[in-house]
């Protein structure tokens, strides 16, 4: 085929992971990469529709521009994220323009309409009898209860051990629960392809910005040093990191926007840098990181 062996590679990696699966089933093929923040936005909506419609024959298949450059470019990938639907080899409709749940599910209908395609052939992906454990997990975790989330979410991935989004919530969990250690140990265990996943990514940023948090003493100090030392920068920053690993998320968005607002270019641009890993830790697609975000954009561009 006048491939080189790298190329070659990328074939049969794509044969093994998207052709096979599309001779009986329906792929979603979402075209993304590390560094795209609308990419990330879009992932657990793929992931709640490929799990809804798992019973009907669809499965969701990623790939990394950046790690498989050559399969984008045979499919022409100018920007991302890019998705098709593949059936049988081949791609069969373009659902880039389909952003929202309901557009996403409506192009489903109308192609698995048309499309011989077994229910059930959606092989191992997670079953939609999963889905209301893990709202129960995500709405325990959002009522404070971090403890019977860790149990919820560990009882998920009893059944399902790559659900990125059960093993997501359990690092959450944990860490909202101070146990960072045991995090941090269950994230190095995880499989290489599972920890690359945007909700596994998102997890081990918080995680990252969790191992700072301070006694309530110390982050009373942190406080109170910081409103006596507007002027002081490294001070204001030290208690922003602090009170977001305390919890204090939007104690730590006010102070580094403030910073941002007084000395954009501080320390290269630290505060700026560190609001945007906690967007990252948050996830992008979190009304509180929206609302933030605005607040950022009026203070760049007025």
């Amino acid at each position: 085929m006048g491939l080189n062996l790298d190329e070659q590679k990328a074939v049969e990696r794509f044969r093994k992971e998207v052709v096979e699966p599309s001779m009986k089933s329906l792929v979603i093929l979402d075209f993304w990469a590390e560094w795209c923040g609308p990419c990330k936005a879009l992932t657990p909506t793929l992931e709640k529709i490929a799990a809804e419609y798992a019973d009907k024959g669809v499965i969701l298949a990623k790939v990394n521009v950046d790690e498989e450059q050559f399969i984008a470019s045979q499919f022409q990938v100018r920007s991302i994220p890019t998705v098709y639907a593949m059936f049988q080899g081949q791609p069969v409709a373009d659902l880039t323009s389909a952003r929202s749940e309901g557009q996403l599910k409506q192009a489903l209908d109308q192609i698995l309409s048309q499309l011989p395609i077994e229910a059930g052939a959606g092989g191992d992906e997670p079953k939609q009898d999963i889905e209301p454990l893990i709202a129960m997990g995500e709405e325990l975790l959002t009522s404070g209860d971090a403890e019977r989330a860790m149990g919820v979410f560990a009882q998920i991935i009893e059944l399902a051990p790559d659900n990125a989004a059960a093993n997501a919530g359990l690092l959450r969990a944990m860490i909202e629960a101070g146990h960072t250690e045991e995090a941090a140990a269950a994230l190095a265990s995880m499989p290489e392809d599972l920890a690359k996943d945007p909700a596994i990514e998102r997890a081990a940023a918080a995680l990252e910005l969790a191992k700072d948090k301070p006694e309530d003493s110390e982050l009373a100090g942190l406080r109170q040093a910081a409103a006596e030392n507007p002027a002081d920068m490294d001070k204001q920053f030290e208690f922003a990191q602090a009170a977001f690993a305390a919890g204090s998320r939007d104690e730590a968005a006010d102070t580094l926007l403030k910073m941002i607002e007084a000395d954009r270019g501080w320390n290269d641009g630290a505060a700026r840098a560190k609001l945007l890993q906690i967007f990252e830790a948050v996830g992008l697609e979190d009304p509180w990181v929206a609302a933030t975000r605005r607040r950022l954009s009026l203070i760049l561009f007025g």
